[in-house]
């Protein structure tokens, strides 16, 4: 039996291993890897404060992911396909490490959110 998202190590865990993922991803890797040339090194810490919020309500997050993803949608045009395959990483990737509440809250608060800015980006559902 898996356990359930407990504390920041297990979201550091889930977080490192959904990118690793996503980079390899023949759909959305090249968004990541060659359009908006993420840094991993900066862009993790964020992500790890990020989810840690999300999932805990920490406080530790403050930034604002719109902007950066209406900005990246400029630069390359970001589909319900593109959406899609990443809310199946998330979910995909939550569900081979965890199980219980806090696991199916990251479920339904990634795809809320990827919904929402689907949404606010590319006018689709």
């Amino acid at each position: 039996m898996k356990s359930d998202i407990e504390n920041r190590r297990d979201i550091e865990h889930l977080v490192n291993s959904f990118y690793d993922k996503v980079k390899k991803d023949d759909l959305i890797g090249f968004i990541f890897n060659d359009v908006a040339k993420v840094n991993w090194e900066k862009h993790l810490p964020v992500m790890y404060d990020f989810w840690e919020n999300i999932i805990f309500f920490t406080n530790k997050y403050s930034g604002n992911p719109m902007i950066v993803h209406t900005h990246l949608s400029q630069r390359i045009p970001l589909t319900k396909e593109h959406f899609s395959r990443w809310i199946k990483l998330f979910t995909e990737t939550v569900d081979e490490l965890f199980e219980g509440n806090k696991a199916m809250i990251a479920k339904e608060k990634a795809k809320s959110i990827a919904t929402i800015m689907q949404v606010k980006i590319s006018g689709q559902i």
